[in-house]
């Protein structure tokens, strides 16, 4: 398998798995995300259609692995910064967030007053210590590397 086809793959597997990882702990474990949460789940859903992009659109699909790469980069990123604002290391950029529902025919403010507030600053799953955005930071950032190294990569008798 060429260095390209594994790149694509590295592209295309990683934030797969995060934004199901994320969705299914959303739903399945009722953990409601952050707002730095959303922005790592932006970066990855980005980085899915960067890497899906060249089975609709073909081309060069370098370029498209090379962006996908890119985009996982940044989910690392802003990973690596909401870890920080976690474990107190400095200071986060967003207040709380909350998710609000409103039934048919309910009160808005009731529904504004009951909702739970999602603070960016507090660790709300960990193993082994290390928070799910500090496993997007480790995770998101040895993939992207990995995709990066292979993408660029000549292969032999190129």
């Amino acid at each position: 398998m060429k260095s390209l086809d594994k790149a694509h793959i590295i592209t295309m597997a990683t934030p797969l798995a995060a934004l199901a990882g994320a969705y299914a702990f959303q739903y399945l474990g009722g953990l409601a995300p952050c707002q730095m949460c959303w922005w790592q789940r932006y970066a990855h859903a980005a980085a899915l259609g960067l890497a899906l992009t060249p089975f609709m659109m073909g081309g060069q699909k370098k370029v498209w692995v090379v962006l996908a790469a890119l985009a996982l980069g940044v989910a690392a990123a802003i990973g690596g910064f909401h870890a920080g604002v976690e474990y107190g290391w400095w200071k986060g950029l967003t207040e709380c967030t909350s998710a609000v529902s409103f039934g048919s025919g309910g009160d808005p403010l009731a529904a504004i007053m009951a909702a739970p507030v999602v603070r960016c600053d507090v660790v709300q799953w960990s193993l082994l210590g290390i928070s799910m955005a500090g496993y997007n930071f480790l995770l998101s950032g040895a993939a992207a590397l990995a995709a990066l190294v292979l993408g660029v990569r000549k292969e032999q008798g190129q």
